[in-house]
């Protein structure tokens, strides 16, 4: 009988226990849960950095292809390339007299021989996904105001592109229409006044085409239907 009463007990204790978890028992699991959560995103997060680092190298790796195709056709020519600003330095080769924006028949020559080869890089795979635009920049001294200047530089500019375009001499080969057109895609004009002069005068009033590039996440521009124009005569 004494035992019977006394598994009776037991039995109503235990059915009358809780069956809810703890507190410090939810915590813990909700703590492991975050714990959980976050390292999955910073797995994530760590990938897409990972990603993009290497289509950065990448990126890099075929720019610095191309510069290096420019460069070996630069040197031919005796222009220096100067990879860490991306820009063409034509030095003495284009260099103007003061107060002038014409170039030289054989400055303009030089200018028609070398365009050509740096037109073949940009035409091929690498140079049509990263090579954006070629930017022909024009650079005066000090002396004169600053929109005098400013507005010399420009003409300097143009004059690169007007000499492009022009009739070539004797025994020159003549672009075709398809390296016309691709300058016109291609090349955009603009000045720099004084801003940038050089130590010297002489230094200062010359020309630079400065080449841009994609971004990764920049697509590619596509070709420009063929101008159906005529590109012009310039009046400078």
């Amino acid at each position: 009988m004494f035992q019977r009463v006394t598994m009776g007990n037991r039995g109503r204790e235990e059915g009358e226990k809780p069956f809810w978890i703890s507190f410090a028992d939810l915590m813990t699991a909700l703590m492991v849960l975050f714990l959980l959560v976050m390292s999955v995103a910073l797995l994530a997060v760590t990938r897409t950095i990972s990603e993009r680092e290497q289509l950065e190298a990448e990126r890099q790796a075929e720019i610095v292809k191309l510069l290096d195709r420019i460069d070996k056709a630069a040197k031919k020519q005796g222009i220096r390339v100067d990879r860490n600003r991306a820009v063409i330095d034509f030095g003495d080769r284009a260099r103007f007299d003061s107060a002038s924006n014409a170039l030289s028949p054989e400055q303009e020559q030089l200018l028609r021989s070398f365009v050509p080869e740096v037109l073949a890089i940009a035409r091929d795979k690498g140079g049509q996904r990263w090579l954006k635009r070629i930017v022909v920049e024009g650079f005066t001294d000090r002396r004169g105001s600053y929109l005098y200047n400013l507005n010399l530089s420009l003409q300097r500019s143009q004059r690169v592109l007007c000499a492009l375009m022009a009739r070539p001499q004797a025994g020159e080969r003549p672009m075709d229409r398809r390296e016309l057109e691709e300058i016109r895609r291609l090349f955009l004009v603009g000045g720099y006044s004084s801003n940038s002069a050089k130590a010297s005068l002489d230094a200062s009033r010359r020309i630079e085409l400065r080449l841009e590039f994609f971004g990764v996440d920049e697509p590619a521009a596509a070709a420009v239907d063929a101008f159906e124009g005529e590109f012009g005569t310039c009046t400078l």
